[in-house]
């Protein structure tokens, strides 16, 4: 036999691949490493391995699947506390908070004020209303300034104008940073920019060289500007903070926030049929695959979730869902906060269409399925028992809320 070492192309594929069923199969064994900044990183496919936000990690590489019994102890893993005594200026951010929660589009913004701030200066996120995160301190907050209040609820633009001047007077901040999104960051923004009278960076995707750089004719082209006081800036602007954590120490304004008499009248927000919300849009979507046998049940519980219905490509050639409601590579990438698979496998496609969903939560038969080790929250049993049982425990949560209200 020849003594020659051949590569072989489809195993060096299948290693780089995440997504492929024996792509954990093809890692080499390796606990811990050091990181490009020096920190000691561990194996995130390790079991019972807790990550940097500490969410509790599951095994993805398959070795606890089929019932085994030995798991080694849980490793905390304490990231390095960034801290700013004095800061020299303030990177001010005004995340959208969709939900009361950061979004993947506000991490980034906050990925990107650390830059701005290097070592000296701080990041001052500015959050209206009442929030639900906990988790500003592993996002890159180093000051968290809540503004309060019944004038900032609902639409209200005008008043949080006037807080954000309060804000720079009291700050005076080096920049200020704005998710260019439709869910607020856009239009406050600019708002924003009017009252200040300066012209803000739009669209920016890149921050580099003291240059801003953003989207251009139709979204075709780039344009560089030197880097504004303002900037409104796109998703994937920045890397998110992944390997510090920071004090996130609550801050308050020194004077009273004058009120505006609002010209808009917030009527309140309207009701909307989950099945017209567009796939790419949804926020909450609950899809059905090959393993869903009563599909009036799965429509039932779609319906008493209030969610948006999807399906994998099986269930859509099956004939069960419109295509325009498949999920996957194939079909629609989804972006939701919660996404729920009932009786799918995982595929690979279907695995790439959902890589940017925030929560996913799978129901399956089969322990060891691809959907299972993706999902953050896996249930194991009979499909049609257990959405009997989850909206017996919906129609019950909605009773008891309507008794305390009462």
């Amino acid at each position: 036999m020849s003594d020659i070492i051949r590569r072989d192309p489809r195993a060096e594929w299948i290693a780089r691949n995440r997504l492929h069923p024996l792509h954990a199969a093809m890692q080499p064994v390796q606990h811990s490493w050091m990181g490009p900044n020096g920190i000691i990183r561990k194996n995130p496919h390790g079991i019972g391995f807790i990550g940097p936000n500490g969410i509790k990690r599951i095994d993805r590489s398959g070795a606890q699947q089929g019932g085994a019994s030995k798991r080694s102890a849980a490793v905390e893993v304490q990231l390095p506390l960034h801290q700013v005594p004095a800061p020299a200026f303030y990177i001010s951010v005004v995340p959208d908070m969709v939900g009361g929660r950061l979004s993947s589009h506000d991490r980034d913004l906050l990925g990107l004020a650390h830059q701005l701030a290097g070592k000296d200066g701080a990041v001052l996120a500015v959050v209206f209303g009442e929030h639900k995160e906990n988790a500003f301190a592993t996002a890159g907050v180093d000051r968290l300034l809540v503004l309060d209040g019944d004038e900032f609820s609902g639409y209200a633009p005008e008043q949080r104008v006037q807080g954000l001047r309060a804000v720079d007077n009291q700050f005076s901040p080096r920049h200020w940073l704005l998710p260019d999104s439709r869910t607020g960051g856009g239009e406050l923004g600019r708002r924003f920019a009017a009252a200040l009278g300066e012209r803000p960076a739009t669209r920016i995707w890149q921050v580099k060289d003291q240059a801003c750089i953003g989207r251009a004719g139709a979204g075709l082209q780039d344009l560089a500007r030197p880097v504004a006081r303002l900037i409104l800036a796109a998703v994937e602007c920045a890397e998110p903070v992944s390997e510090t954590r920071h004090e996130a120490l609550p801050v308050e304004l020194s004077t009273a926030i004058a009120r505006s008499l609002s010209r808009i009248e917030d009527l309140g927000a309207v009701a909307v049929d989950p099945a017209a919300i567009p796939m790419a849009e949804a926020e909450f979507i609950f899809s059905g695959g090959n393993g869903v046998k009563d599909w009036a049940l799965f429509h039932q519980t779609a319906v008493a979730l209030g969610a948006t219905e999807g399906a994998s490509r099986v269930a859509v050639d099956d004939g069960f869902m419109a295509r325009d409601r498949q999920v996957g590579a194939s079909g629609t990438w989804v972006t939701a906060r919660v996404y729920v698979a009932v009786g799918i496998s995982g595929a690979i496609q279907h695995l790439q269409g959902i890589g940017a969903c925030d929560k996913v939560v799978a129901i399956n038969l089969d322990p060891g399925c691809d959907m299972i080790k993706r999902a953050d929250l896996s249930v194991i049993g009979e499909s049609a028992e257990i959405l009997q049982a989850l909206i017996a425990a919906v129609e019950a949560y909605r009773n008891e809320a309507k008794r305390d209200a009462a």
